[in-house]
């Protein structure tokens, strides 16, 4: 890896859009199941609820990927690992496209939501081929197209799923774009020369905890989690809004609310100059502030508009994209050889916090409806504000 001091102060454009193009079709693999879930249950005979945990399953594969396969990036040559990666992501959506069962699709959205983490593979190693005072840019580059593949990752598949109609043509789709990116990815990333003395497995795995020292981690830790599981309660109850008697759109309509909210994404560049030039606790107080404002205008007028419930989707994403840029330039200007780990544990609390959000908000669905689920999301933005407040009023780094 470079270090900060050698690094060069660009990457070429070209490798840059390739790894932000990747980021955002692997990501999106584990999205694609949201305008799908009332088809699913449909399909099966389950309950809403029942479907819903299908996109339990590929977040919380996410988080097992990120934490027991991504620090190997710090020991091993992350050409291979991407590989490796890819491959087994490819043949688990094929998998998942011919699922029998809602349990077996379960199943095979748990393994490729294990193996799908390119993006926190990508974001890290990018960064240590820049100056630090370029690495907010550059972060918020491939954060563009991380969250770009969130978002048109629901539309694609939810118009995928209406012109076939079946929501099992779009895991094919999914499964051809990940073998593509097998083929071309890796070939773009420079080799690492290999560090003699390094650490085996379990040794990167034990030195996991003593980061948790870094107090500048802890805090993006929290954020990451209130914010991004308030997003996933929201996306993940959405498709059951949408469906109910109050709109009553098909999958193609409710996977268009991703293109809706694609212009916030886009924003995300000017997030990771701020960064740079103001820091990272201004970018997220800015991000928990149109978060906030999303959530309320959804609750309030969102219950019976759709006007409503695409301006904020607009600010959730736009504030999600932002802080995530914010916490992730916080975090790995840090240190020189682990930031897969540090990204790591950022990252697990991130989509811990996904995972979270959306069983939290599959629940407040059955209970209290789209209200509930706004209302959960709320509450954990603000969780988020009190941590952001009480850790800058300590005096620790922000």
């Amino acid at each position: 890896m470079v270090s900060g001091a050698a690094a060069q102060p660009a990457v070429q454009r070209s490798v840059l859009v390739a790894f932000s193009a990747g980021c955002g079709i692997t990501v999106g693999n584990v999205y694609l199941c949201q305008p799908l879930l009332h088809e699913m249950a449909v399909s099966f005979g389950v309950t809403e609820q029942a479907a819903g945990l299908v996109a339990v399953a590929s977040q919380a594969g996410y988080v097992l990927g990120i934490l027991f396969i991504l620090p190997l990036a710090d020991a091993i040559d992350p050409r291979r690992l991407l590989r490796v990666l890819l491959l087994l992501t490819t043949l688990s959506l094929v998998g998942a496209a011919f699922a029998p069962t809602i349990s077996a699709l379960a199943l095979a959205s748990l393994a490729f939501g294990t193996t799908t983490v390119v993006p926190q593979l990508l974001i890290p190693f990018t960064s240590g081929l820049v100056e630090p005072r370029h690495r907010g840019r550059v972060i918020g580059a491939l954060q563009t197209g991380l969250v770009l593949g969130i978002l048109l990752t629901r539309t694609a598949s939810g118009g995928v799923a209406e012109m076939s109609g079946s929501w099992r043509a779009p895991y094919m789709v999914a499964a051809l774009l990940t073998g593509g990116l097998f083929l071309l990815l890796p070939q773009l990333m420079p080799q690492r020369p290999r560090q003699p003395g390094g650490l085996g497995y379990f040794a990167l795995m034990r030195s996991l905890a003593s980061l948790l020292a870094i107090r500048p981690l802890r805090l993006s830790m929290v954020l990451g989690f209130c914010v991004f599981g308030a997003f996933s309660a929201f996306w993940a109850t959405l498709a059951f809004h949408l469906s109910s008697p109050a709109f009553a759109l098909g999958p193609a309509a409710i996977g268009l609310f991703g293109l809706y909210g694609a212009p916030g994404a886009l924003l995300s560049p000017m997030a990771g100059r701020l960064s740079d030039r103001y820091g990272a606790f201004w970018v997220n107080v800015a991000s928990l502030v149109f978060v906030m404002v999303a959530f309320v205008l959804a609750g309030w007028l969102g219950a019976i508009s759709l006007l409503a419930l695409i301006l904020a989707v607009n600010f959730l994403d736009f504030g999600l994209q932002s802080g995530q840029v914010a916490n992730q330039t916080r975090i790995l200007t840090v240190g020189d050889g682990i930031r897969a780990r540090i990204n790591t544990v950022y990252m697990v609390a991130t989509y811990g916090g996904g995972a979270f959000g959306s069983l939290a908000g599959a629940f407040a669905w059955t209970v209290a409806g789209w209200k509930g689920v706004c209302g959960l999301s709320l509450g954990l933005v603000l969780t988020a504000c009190i941590t952001l407040a009480l850790m800058r009023s300590a005096n620790e780094p922000a």
